[in-house]
């Protein structure tokens, strides 16, 4: 009896062995996790290169740029929050340095997006916006900024017809191949539904209007995210979340092709730079050379990598997504601390990001401030590229 009750034990062991399919053990044989250890999507674990390397109680940082000799700059805009600290700064450390010096501060009212031009210089753009007094006349402009002699070379400020009452300068790229110092782009995203893109000859200062309210720049209609764990739908008139025209903008290694996005979206859109800033291409010229690129995510930084990669920030996933010369996309960071990741500045193989929290603002909460401090600024470690 004991002989055959040992037996039917081991066939029914054999058994319940045999009804776990082959396909559910892990490479080292074991078993799956039990109960309560449910499996998740794999796109809400965090993907562990990225680090935290600033926190900031007082401002909340923007615009972002790596300097040739690999010195971060970080923008502090008024917008939204006007503060006492440094406007321009260069950060290390934990320690912020107002660049290019303590005595050029009071010369930037709101200072929004920047960049690196191929030859090492820094640009920088003011949206001119001040927090409790909107658009101030004027204000809105580049600064040209030599790094090594820590000085503003120049400065342009943006005007009509090129410039709306209601425009709102967003971020900028410079190419230096096309006019005889070369041509700033500018998206502009408008603080109502006017977007563009602006396009300033450096050495002559003509400034043109181009795309204004056409499909590649404008926000989509009936548009729906979910930001922060909440639906909102796009309304020109009672926004719920941060949306916008021509938002984000790239410029490729080559400078031969302009990169940008609709806030409001998930479409890229390029066009050669040769047409963009040809003073004599007629508008429909200009509209034809555009191409849609497909979907990417709802983006708000870009950055470029020598070898031709862009790098696109993804709201919606709290990510950063890679586009390869070919057009492929992958994800290359995920975390969820990366609420409404904003600037995006590249180096050596590493990213560089601000996290913006736009949505969390009173204005599209009823009032209600959601935003929690600190602000953050992060570096993303990427993994060897093999194209």
């Amino acid at each position: 009896m004991k002989k055959r009750l040992a037996l039917y034990t081991l066939l029914l062991s054999v058994a319940g062995s045999a009804l776990i399919a082959p396909s559910s053990r892990a490479d080292d044989g074991s078993l799956p996790p039990e109960q309560g250890e449910d499996s998740i999507d794999a796109g809400y674990k965090p993907s562990g290169n990225v680090e935290i390397v600033g926190r900031f109680q007082d401002a909340q940082p923007s615009g972002i740029a790596i300097l040739s000799d690999h010195r971060m700059v970080l923008g502090f805009p008024r917008s939204l929050h006007d503060h006492d600290g440094p406007r321009l700064a260069l950060y290390s450390h934990g320690k912020l340095t107002p660049f290019p010096d303590a005595e050029s501060q009071g010369r930037f009212v709101s200072p929004l997006g920047m960049t690196v031009d191929a030859s090492g210089q820094l640009w920088v753009l003011d949206e001119g916006i001040l927090a409790g007094k909107g658009t101030v006349p004027g204000a809105a402009r580049l600064f040209h900024i030599d790094p090594a002699a820590a000085r503003i070379v120049e400065e342009i400020q943006l005007s009509a017809p090129a410039l709306r009452s209601d425009s709102h300068p967003n971020d900028l790229r410079i190419d230096l191949t096309h006019g005889d110092r070369g041509t700033a782009f500018i998206t502009d995203s408008s603080l109502t539904v006017h977007p563009a893109l602006i396009v300033v000859d450096i050495a002559t200062n003509t400034q043109r209007r181009l795309l204004a309210d056409t499909e590649p720049v404008m926000p989509r209609h009936g548009f729906l995210a979910v930001l922060d764990g909440k639906a909102s739908r796009y309304s020109p008139d009672k926004p719920t979340m941060a949306q916008a025209g021509a938002n984000g903008i790239g410029l490729s290694a080559d400078q031969q092709t302009l990169f940008w996005q609709p806030l409001t979206s998930r479409e890229l859109y390029s066009a050669p730079t040769a047409v963009l800033a040809d003073p004599k291409a007629t508008e429909t010229e200009i509209e034809f050379s555009v191409k849609d690129e497909g979907e990417a995510g709802m983006g708000d930084g870009m950055a470029t990598a020598p070898d031709g990669r862009l790098f696109l920030t993804d709201i919606e996933r709290h990510g950063i997504l890679q586009r390869a010369p070919d057009g492929a996309i992958s994800v290359v960071a995920h975390d969820p601390r990366l609420i409404a990741p904003d600037g995006l500045a590249y180096s050596d193989n590493t990213l560089y990001a601000t996290i913006g929290q736009w949505s969390r603002q009173p204005a599209l909460n009823g009032g209600m401030d959601k935003e929690q401090r600190p602000w953050l600024v992060v570096k993303v470690s990427l993994p060897p590229y093999q194209p």
